[in-house]
């Protein structure tokens, strides 16, 4: 176990400093990107980076212009991916500035999107790195390639359009949605990149890296968790980048995107394999409880976990006076490969949550031994969907009592029976979740 305690000490808005000390600390996240352009990257952890974007959202411009890269999007995921927004506090934001609840309601349904990968992990857990289903289409060529393409790594692919998305999400950790998904069903269907190969590759980059919405959206563009897979052609291109990146590319009009959806599904995709799948059926996952049912700790270690950067988590705010933890995973570090960037907006989230302390070694063992020392009688944590942070609490439960806050309601799932498509769950819930909070209790 080693203390980090000086990533908090860090004079609040000192970038550089912080920069350099992550680099020392995690030499591996650094990769040859320039110290000082990851301290330009535009977006900011903490809470009170999130509450000034919060500000300025306009869901009925959300709603007219979000498929536009340019559009009125919200840019609010990496702070509801760590739990510093939670979903019902962008919601109540959303609604409290639309005239009627109905100029709010596509805003609201994209974030039902995030809530309902959510409850697809909690439900299949580490099975969300699997295919969930057979591919809806079957790819023209051979086996699929296992790793990323290095023309791709290095942007030199020759497209304009996939150089730009690549040399954006390197150097900003952030890409608009029609982005990643153009990106993705490119690389899968043309390129045949397995989904996996591609999404770990997201992981490490994205600011907002989550594995629920992650790999579930490339499973969704790949066809191995939708009904068919998701086409990227230039005409949609065009729309809804104003041809920014087709007007000059070297390849215009003989690029491997150019057609209709029709000729692009005979190009790649071999006939007749459409259909034959039963219905997907994902039952949900029970309410999270950590190990055994015991007695609730009085005087409890408030573990603070990836999902759950803010004092204003569940369990700092029920747990506002307990000694609070937070651990840099060896695990986790070595599977998501997180770059410099990543890091950064993590630690600027962890340095505005007062009395924190910072360590680095195997959670269920640090967790006990400073629960140990600061004579905490237990452990609080913020309910996740992630496996990785249940099957370490169920380690713990078996020596320390476990509670599970959970966040603010953000829709009423009582009637949920099946998770297998993303329209059943909200025809269930999505009218729940346009009731603000204060009229939900």
């Amino acid at each position: 176990m080693s203390d980090l305690h000086d990533l908090t000490t860090v004079r609040p808005g000192d970038r550089p400093a912080l920069v350099a000390r992550l680099a020392e600390l995690f030499p591996d996240s650094v990769r040859g990107q320039p110290l000082d352009a990851v301290c330009r990257v535009a977006i900011r952890g903490g809470r009170q980076a999130a509450l000034e974007r919060l500000a300025a959202i306009d869901p009925v411009a959300y709603a007219t212009t979000r498929n536009h890269v340019g559009g009125s999007v919200t840019k609010l995921s990496p702070w509801i991916r760590h739990g510093v927004l939670s979903l019902a506090e962008v919601r109540d934001a959303a609604l409290a500035r639309a005239r009627v609840p109905e100029d709010a309601t596509k805003l609201v349904s994209e974030l039902g999107w995030r809530d309902y990968w959510r409850q697809v992990q909690a439900a299949l857990g580490l099975a969300i790195a699997r295919d969930i289903e057979p591919p809806a289409a079957r790819r023209r060529g051979g086996q699929p390639l296992d790793r990323m393409p290095d023309d791709v790594l290095a942007g030199a692919t020759g497209l304009a359009c996939i150089d730009a998305f690549v040399r954006q999400l390197h150097e900003s950790g952030w890409l608009h949605n029609h982005e990643r998904m153009w990106l993705a069903s490119w690389l899968v269907h043309t390129r045949g990149v397995r989904w996996q190969a591609g999404a770990d590759w997201f992981m490490e980059h994205l600011l907002d890296a989550d594995p629920a919405s992650n790999h579930l959206s490339w499973q969704w563009v790949a066809g191995t968790f939708s009904a068919k897979p998701y086409l990227f052609n230039r005409e949609n291109l065009e729309t809804f980048t104003a041809g920014s990146h087709c007007s000059a590319c070297p390849v215009r009009g003989r690029c491997d995107v150019e057609g209709t959806y029709d000729e692009l599904s005979s190009r790649w995709f071999e006939p007749g394999g459409e259909g034959g799948r039963p219905p997907l059926r994902i039952p949900p996952a029970p309410p999270w409880r950590a190990g055994r049912e015991t007695a609730r700790p009085r005087r409890p270690l408030v573990w603070l976990t990836l999902d759950a950067l803010a004092a204003t988590s569940p369990a700092a705010l029920v747990h506002p006076d307990q000694p609070r933890v937070f651990v840099f995973d060896p695990e986790w570090l070595a599977t998501e490969r997180p770059t410099l960037k990543r890091l950064l907006f993590i630690s600027e989230c962890l340095a505005e949550i007062p009395g924190l302390e910072i360590r680095r070694g195997d959670p269920a063992r640090v967790l006990a031994e400073r629960a140990a020392a600061l004579e905490c009688d237990g452990i609080a944590v913020t309910d996740t969907p992630c496996p990785h942070v249940r099957r370490q609490a169920d380690a713990l439960s078996t020596t320390l009592p476990i509670t599970v806050e959970p966040w603010p309601l953000f829709c009423r799932r009582d009637g949920v029976r099946d998770l297998g498509r993303f329209s059943r769950y909200w025809s269930k819930v999505g009218a729940s979740a346009l009731v603000p909070t204060s009229d939900s209790r």
